[in-house]
């Protein structure tokens, strides 16, 4: 009697996938071997220094009249909000005019430096104090683009923000960084890393959340699900910049009905996507809505805080190819002449050599 083969046999095995301590140890290596999106913070710090800085520099002409000593709102009475909310602003430690213009050049001087990536340990911190002192100080003033930038700004502050594309980078040679490595490596380095790494997922985690909770919302409105959100939108008095414009779209009702349909599904479909090839062409609409929205509704500011949010789910190796094409030098027409001169002259200098030797070579042997 011949012996049976097992039912299994013939059959592929599938190889058991990693187990739930596997995973937790890859969980464990990604938060704690290396610092993640350098280069993603990198363009956070540049773009909400930028914005801010801007953003103080147009309202110069009314700063008084917002955060002054002289705005409508009093220092007196806003600390008499911030002992019922426990709000803190640097701006309401003194009534004095002298001390508010030193305070605003201080956020303007602040803002650039943060920008810049000087020092950015520390100023980083003084950044995110200074957006919550006058964010606290005009709290009735304020709208979706101050507190997204006012969250932000916290957040930073557990990043490393600073370790490319600022003056930090710059300044460090690469003795320095071997000696800082031997200086602090262990504990600290680890600390480090660990409290960039989850602040950057706080983010990530904080736009995710702010584009589906707003998608839900508009769900449950008839008006996004009739399609004619966009057309009220368009005729608010309070936000139409340039009135004819907003007419003249507004006289489209097929692509304004198909415009809110793909907004409201872009916001909740954003946080599915983040992890497939689609997250780029996701990406790429939202700017568009958000350069729609500066320009039709006249929220630069909310627009750009937005824009500068989203460069958060961009890869590294993205903003590695961007600076090598910005490094890239431009060939104009006379230099691309000038390196093939160059480079024929290099190939012609060899075959000359040759030329010249191969007539002397038979004159010598008939001497001998």
């Amino acid at each position: 009697m011949e012996p049976t083969e097992p039912a299994t046999a013939g059959v592929p095995v599938r190889p058991a996938g990693p187990g739930l301590a596997d995973r937790a140890g890859l969980l464990l290596a990604l938060l704690t071997e290396r610092p993640v999106s350098l280069y993603a913070a990198a363009v956070l710090r540049i773009g909400y220094g930028l914005l801010y800085c801007v953003f103080l520099l147009r309202e110069f002409p009314h700063r008084d009249e917002i955060w002054g000593p002289g705005s409508p709102w009093t220092p007196a009475l806003a600390r008499q909000l911030f002992d019922q909310t426990g709000w803190v602003s640097l701006l309401t430690l003194s009534d004095s005019r002298a001390y508010f213009e030193a305070c605003y050049a201080g956020a303007l001087l602040t803002s650039v430096l943060f920008m810049l990536g000087w020092r950015t340990r520390a100023v980083s911190v003084l950044f995110a104090a200074v957006v919550a002192s006058f964010h606290a100080r005009a709290i009735f003033m304020t709208d979706g683009g101050d507190n997204l930038i006012l969250l932000m700004s916290v957040y930073l502050a557990f990043t490393a923000c600073g370790r490319r594309w600022s003056l930090d980078a710059r300044r460090r040679t690469a003795s320095a960084q071997r000696a800082r490595q031997r200086r602090f490596h262990g504990s600290r380095s680890m600390a480090v890393t660990v409290l960039h790494n989850c602040a950057l997922f706080v983010i990530a985690a904080q736009v995710c959340f702010l584009y589906g909770s707003a998608g839900l919302y508009k769900v449950q409105g008839a008006s996004w699900g009739n399609g004619t959100a966009l057309h009220y939108v368009l005729n608010l008095e309070l936000f139409q910049p340039w009135p004819a414009l907003s007419r003249l779209l507004d006289g489209h009702s097929v692509a304004i009905a198909i415009a809110g349909y793909l907004t409201v599904l872009l916001q909740v479909a954003f946080p599915f996507v983040l992890f497939g090839r689609l997250k780029y062409p996701v990406l790429a609409m939202l700017l568009g809505l958000h350069a729609g929205i500066a320009v039709l509704m006249g929220l630069p500011l909310f627009s750009c805080v937005m824009i500068v949010a989203d460069a958060v789910f961009l890869p590294d190796r993205f903003y590695r190819s961007v600076a090598r094409l910005w490094r890239r030098p431009a060939r104009a027409p006379g230099a691309r002449g000038a390196q093939a001169g160059a480079w024929k002259a290099s190939v012609r200098v060899p075959v000359a050599r040759t030329e010249v030797r191969r007539p002397l070579m038979p004159q010598r042997w008939n001497r001998r």
